[in-house]
């Protein structure tokens, strides 16, 4: 399953749930886009090796850019952008799960529901 920042950021605020739902995954992904959100978010060089340290200790593997997940993402913020407000970082990572055929873990439904070709598991709270 590829988890969005929000699931992680959850877990980060103590919820149980988003912690149980990334426990029970078989496998643990995150996009490269949501790697870079994480570090940005870092307020010191201990935050991003945190950050670091939380990715290896629950085995999260960091899917790379590739040219299909960035094509796929252009088609994904032309299609969706002006009726449903997808921003060019929720594309990249809801073309990184369908090029790799993952369900994407989300409580940000409003961006990804639209999408047709997205296995989307909606989080809630």
């Amino acid at each position: 399953m590829l988890f969005d920042i929000d699931i992680l950021i959850w877990i980060q605020r103590g919820n149980e749930a988003a912690a149980d739902l990334v426990q029970k995954a078989d496998a643990r992904y995150i996009s490269i886009q949501t790697y870079m959100e994480l570090l940005q978010s870092a307020q010191d060089k201990q935050q991003q090796k945190d950050v670091r340290d939380f990715l290896s200790d629950f085995s999260f593997t960091i899917l790379p850019l590739t040219e299909r997940i960035g094509h796929r993402a252009s088609i994904y913020v032309e299609e969706y952008s002006l009726a449903h407000g997808i921003r060019a970082g929720d594309a990249l990572i809801a073309a990184t799960a369908t090029e790799n055929n993952l369900k994407l873990a989300s409580s940000n439904a409003k961006h990804f529901k639209p999408i047709q070709d997205l296995d989307l598991k909606i989080f809630k709270p």
